[in-house]
């Protein structure tokens, strides 16, 4: 267990920041040693003018002190004079002794930008205390997503350090405080020993879990600290004399190996001893070594080397190498009897195999680690890896500037992780909605729900939520679902669970209902797109329904939706006399491959320069007599030909379907309103549907505004959807398509 260190304290118990600096591990130059003693008087200047500590739960110990502590503990993984900064003022910012502008101004934007990816950390703590109920002994599942949920706000590996570092000074702090100490022990145990342990941060995984050990399972922690026949620091000696005398053993047999010892720790016991169910005495790597040799066949030389120097325990001899384990993992581990008739475990491997165990796929930590079902690779899984490669480039390196372009991970994630109002952690899929949140919660508040609101501010159903917020879901006491959540369009619904229990809902009412419903909303869309005489049987029988009655009844009940009709409407409607046709742009705006938005019926080629292929960034080039050459963004032709001719540079893009966009009048009917053209042609551009002109006209006696748009669609379902949107917008009286 850390032994705290108070050697940078001068006689009188204050700190002496030389001394501190002194024996701070690294090497820093003139300016970042300026720098830190900077940020560290910066800190303790800020605590005589505010006062002493305000009692804060969060606040196991005055934060100057801690500030030094977490630095020393980030110094020891040499992640750079930044990330010391960030450490040292980390606690004066979250406990408001410092404002962020005054950080960033006097050490700049990377190290408030760690500062503030902390606290984002930090307030997933803050959110799950303020729960009605307390956060203790959470379910495995609950531990899990809250893991998740952290690590899916990192997005710079030294924001998880410096969080790690933090916890471990407070709970190095809380030993004389029983009020604190065992909420600090259960989070440290339950998010944050699993989450060092995962990024293969070994000491102070050890540390985090022996400390929080202690505290929550005291009896535990001592029975099995008196059944240990020395201390701590005596086990890390007799491990020290074993590599010796193998050592010079196995080099004088011929073999190259690098050999690493350790004690183990006494969480670490214990939980072997729960999970085989033995007793002490049958643990047997108490005391373990590794030892890392060339090939497969200096592992068997060296497991015959070791069992010649001292007597192996029989049935106490597992052959991974022959038989690895299900995931991949590859080893040799014997048990012996050892010097002074102390057991001692020695594992024997390749250092391949030794990579493969450490990160191929993260193997050795799927094995060992904490998380339940094995589930397979997500973007958890994915940014985990990615973490621990940072941290084993910068541990060969030596050096944070080396890898500094690895810090930042800039995959999306694939999950977003909300709170309850009590605290509970819910995981759903990237882009859901309040109402996703509403179902995944419970089938009857989801039908109920009818308003939502996300950290205490009201927000519209169709809101996506974002990691770490607070979701509260408003219902009515006979509130029932909407066929207008069953409408992609809208965006109520993203995930698929949800979106079937609304559909069962629906199913489940009668069929003169789901008529009368499915009736409405067709005759609305086909008024809403100018398709005022059409064949509904045809219709009916090109979406595969028997009858009119039987489409109006799918539509009703959510099997069948109104885009899927009116997409079904537009191959029949496309023949029919040019009072319902929809208009095609002369020879289409596709050509080839590429797809030139909001100009006419240009000639295009592909460029020989740089012979640009599908999925290249691309623009295109008005050339003379040629049409349009289109080019790759860094090609270097393009480049000189953007600097002579601007003016002729025009954005292309790769055509998304072979099909043709059609024109369509749109008429939009409004009360004015500041805004409304902007929230109008912001849906457009969202929806990627090129505007090719538009018309106002304002009448100051109503405050009404009529606005004509005439725009390119690739199908009248597109079209649908974009119109329901329109007529949500505030102050909307209509939006339809116009016939010709």
């Amino acid at each position: 267990m850390q032994v705290r260190d108070h050697s940078h304290l001068d006689p009188g118990g204050d700190v002496d920041l030389e001394q501190w600096l002194h024996k701070l591990p690294g090497t820093f130059s003139d300016t970042e040693s300026a720098r830190l003693l900077l940020a560290c008087r910066m800190v303790r200047d800020a605590l005589q003018v505010k006062g002493v500590d305000s009692g804060d739960w969060a606040v196991e110990s005055n934060c100057f002190t801690a500030g030094l502590e977490i630095a020393l503990i980030l110094a020891e993984l040499q992640v750079g004079s930044d990330c010391l900064l960030a450490g040292i003022l980390y606690r004066a910012v979250r406990e408001q002794r410092l404002s962020p502008e005054r950080v960033e101004q006097d050490f700049g934007e990377a190290v408030s930008r760690l500062i503030d990816g902390v606290v984002r950390m930090a307030a997933i703590g803050e959110l799950r205390s303020h729960g009605d109920r307390p956060v203790l002994g959470q379910a495995q599942g609950q531990k899990d997503n809250i893991r998740k949920m952290l690590v899916a706000l990192v997005d710079d590996v030294r924001v998880a350090l410096i969080k790690l570092a933090e916890r471990t000074s407070a709970i190095r702090a809380v030993k004389e405080d029983e009020q604190r100490r065992l909420g600090v022990a259960r989070e440290v145990f339950d998010v944050y020993a699993p989450l060092a342990h995962r990024l293969g941060i070994g000491h102070l995984k050890w540390e985090l879990e022996d400390l929080s050990f202690r505290y929550i399972y005291g009896d535990a922690y001592r029975k099995i600290a008196r059944l240990l026949d020395g201390k701590r620091v005596e086990r890390d000696q007799f491990i020290n004399r074993v590599k010796e005398e193998l050592t010079a053993t196995l080099r004088k047999a011929g073999l190259e190996v690098e050999i690493d010892g350790r004690a183990k720790h006494i969480y670490s016991i214990w939980r072997k001893m729960q999970r085989k169910g033995i007793g002490f005495s049958q643990v047997y790597d108490i005391r373990a070594i590794r030892i890392l040799v060339q090939d497969i066949r200096d592992c068997y030389a060296t497991l015959g080397l070791v069992h010649g120097l001292w007597r192996n325990i029989p049935h106490e001899f597992d052959d991974y190498i022959a038989n690895p384990k299900e995931n991949g993992y590859r080893s040799l581990h014997t048990a012996v009897i050892g010097p002074e008739g102390k057991v001692l475990e020695v594992q024997i491997r390749t250092r391949q195999m030794h990579e493969e165990a450490e990160l191929g796929v993260c193997a050795h930590w799927r094995y060992k680690g904490t998380d339940a079902g094995n589930r397979p690779a997500s973007t958890y899984e994915e940014k985990i890896a990615w973490l621990r490669q940072v941290l084993d480039w910068h541990e060969e390196t030596g050096d944070a500037s080396d890898v500094a372009e690895q810090f930042s991970f800039q995959m999306a994630q694939d999950r977003v992780y909300v709170f309850t109002p009590q605290g509970d952690v819910v995981n759903l899929a990237q882009g859901a909605t309040p109402l996703d949140f509403a179902y995944h919660v419970h089938t009857e508040v989801g039908h109920r729900c009818r308003g939502a609101k996300v950290n205490g501010s009201i927000v519209p159903l169709t809101y996506t939520l974002v990691t770490g917020e607070r979701v509260e879901i408003l219902t009515s006491k006979d509130g029932v679902p909407k066929r207008d959540w069953l409408q992609p369009g809208l965006g109520y619904l993203k995930t698929s669970r949800a979106r079937a229990k609304v559909q069962h809902w629906f199913k489940a009412q009668t069929r003169e209902n789901n008529v009368d419903a499915g009736r409405h909303l067709l005759e609305r869309e086909f008024k809403r797109l100018a398709l005022t005489s059409v064949d509904y049987l045809r219709i009916a029988r090109k979406v595969q329904q028997a009858s009119v009655e039987d489409m109006y009844a799918a539509v009703g009940s959510g099997d069948l939706s109104a885009a899927q009709v009116m997409n079904a409407a537009q191959g029949l409607v496309e023949n029919r006399g040019p009072q319902l046709k929809l208009a095609r742009p002369g020879g289409g705006m596709y050509r080839g491959q590429v797809q030139v938005r909001g100009v006419g019926n240009l000639m295009t080629h592909m460029a020989g320069c740089c012979k640009p292929l599908p999925g290249d960034a691309i623009a295109g080039f008005i050339t003379q007599g040629r049409g349009v050459s289109i080019h790759r963004n860094d090609c270097g032709r393009l480049l000189r030909l953007t600097e002579t001719a601007p003016e002729r540079v025009i954005e292309v893009e790769w055509g998304l379907s072979p099909r043709d966009n059609y024109e369509v009048d749109v008429a939009i009917e409004a009360f004015d309103r500041q805004g409304l053209l902007r929230d109008i042609t912001g849906l457009f551009a969202n929806a990627r549907i090129n505007v090719l002109s538009i018309s106002t006209q304002t009448n100051k006696k109503s405050n009404t505004a009529t606005m004509r748009l005439k725009v390119e669609v690739p199908d009248l379902g597109s079209l649908s959807k974009l119109l329901e949107r329109i007529n949500r917008l505030k102050n909307v009286i209509s939006a339809r398509r116009l016939s010709e």
